[in-house]
């Protein structure tokens, strides 16, 4: 407990990380998340002035409470209001939403497409699916991104292990009900998107 000289007000932690004034009144009540996550943006401007793939992403912010996210979610623009090319991201902290990174490298992505200005809702749902630990198979998820296209907007969800096909698929099943999508999703390893780019099939759907 920490005594102010002067108006004699007394505060004190919270087991929770919250602070609360003489009397019990709570000041501020932190609410931390199991795991730190960062938001990344790839500025459409920027990609047309680089060669490299990837190189035009950088990190925003890296939140780790209920709180630290709501006053950035609050601030960062909806799908609908990037412009198109476009991509946001968010992924687990130390994570680079790059098929280059260690953690990715093995893994692939479940995709969801909507209609132009249409993802809003569902990204918000997807984050909050993520971060607040949803998911059955929470540990193979790497990831989330928006990518805000002309004619449509995407989704997709990173996860780690391509090859382990129950924790995809589970992954896969889990991410529609949240989100009550009723269209089929796929999945795509990320290995064959490298190689095939556009070309790269499907391995898994529902």
């Amino acid at each position: 407990m920490v005594e102010e000289a002067g108006d004699q007000k007394t505060t004190g932690k919270h087991k929770d990380g919250g602070e609360e004034e003489e009397g019990g009144k709570d000041i501020v009540k932190r609410h931390p998340l199991e795991h730190s996550w960062t938001f990344w943006f790839d500025n459409p401007s920027a990609k047309s002035k680089q060669v490299a793939w990837g190189s035009s992403i950088r990190p925003i912010y890296t939140f780790s409470t209920v709180e630290e996210f709501w006053s950035l979610y609050n601030n960062i623009h909806r799908p609908s209001r990037l412009a198109a090319g476009a991509d946001l991201h968010c992924f687990k902290n130390r994570i680079e939403p790059k098929w280059e990174d260690p953690v990715c490298a093995g893994g692939g992505k479940w995709t969801m497409t909507f209609p132009k200005s249409k993802s809003d809702t569902c990204w918000l749902y997807t984050l909050l699916a993520m971060i607040g630990e949803q998911f059955d198979h929470g540990d193979e998820i790497c990831g989330a991104v928006v990518n805000v296209r002309s004619r449509q907007e995407k989704i997709a969800l990173w996860t780690k292990n391509a090859a382990n096909e129950p924790a995809q698929m589970s992954i896969g099943k889990q991410w529609k009900e949240f989100l009550d999508y009723n269209d089929m999703i796929g999945f795509i390893f990320h290995e064959d998107a490298k190689k095939l780019d556009r070309g790269a099939k499907n391995k898994y759907t529902t």
